[in-house]
């Protein structure tokens, strides 16, 4: 089911969200597909479930739509649920970052270049995963969401403030997007 996508104000874009039960796999997978059919409509590679308004730990990314730009995500796509990083490299890399939760908004974010992440796949299989390059930058990305985190919160101080307009539209629902919102 294809559901609407919360912008940047609403509450539940701030809360940490909690861990899904993986006992409960209808429950799981319905959640699972809501997110893959929302994703699709709204042309993005990634998607959190607070994005959609559930306050649970389980993201998707899809990056097979970027393989032109990154040929390294020719296959790459996974859905990671109850994720927990594992490991961060200490070397930082920096890139303009964009989210469907703040549509029109892009800024440059440092984020550590790989991560290793302890999570369950879409088959509820334990997984760990080192992620490197745009794919580290993709997860890093929807991770921060089950955090209560947006990428505009790491960006540098006068970036933000430059922003700060655009933002305030945005929570106020001012924004035009090609997919359904909240």
């Amino acid at each position: 089911m294809i559901r609407p996508i919360y912008l940047y104000g609403k509450e539940v874009l701030r809360e940490v969200a909690q861990n899904v039960d993986i006992a409960d796999k209808d429950a799981v997978s319905a959640l699972v597909a809501d997110l893959k059919d929302t994703l699709v409509v709204a042309d993005g590679c990634g998607l959190a479930a607070p994005q959609i308004g559930v306050s649970s730990r389980v993201v998707i990314v899809d990056g097979t739509e970027l393989v032109d730009t990154y040929p390294e995500l020719k296959d790459f796509r996974r859905t990671l649920i109850n994720p927990e990083v594992t490991e961060e490299s200490p070397v930082k890399c920096v890139y303009s970052e964009g989210c469907l939760s703040v549509p029109g908004v892009y800024a440059d974010v440092t984020r550590p270049k790989a991560i290793t992440v302890r999570y369950y796949d879409e088959s509820l299989q334990l997984v760990e995963e080192r992620f490197e390059g745009f794919a580290c930058r993709m997860v890093q990305h929807e991770l921060d969401h089950l955090d209560g985190k947006l990428f505009v919160d790491k960006v540098a101080p006068i970036r933000k403030k430059i922003i700060s307009k655009k933002l305030l539209l945005i929570s106020k629902g001012l924004v035009s997007t090609s997919y359904k919102t909240k």
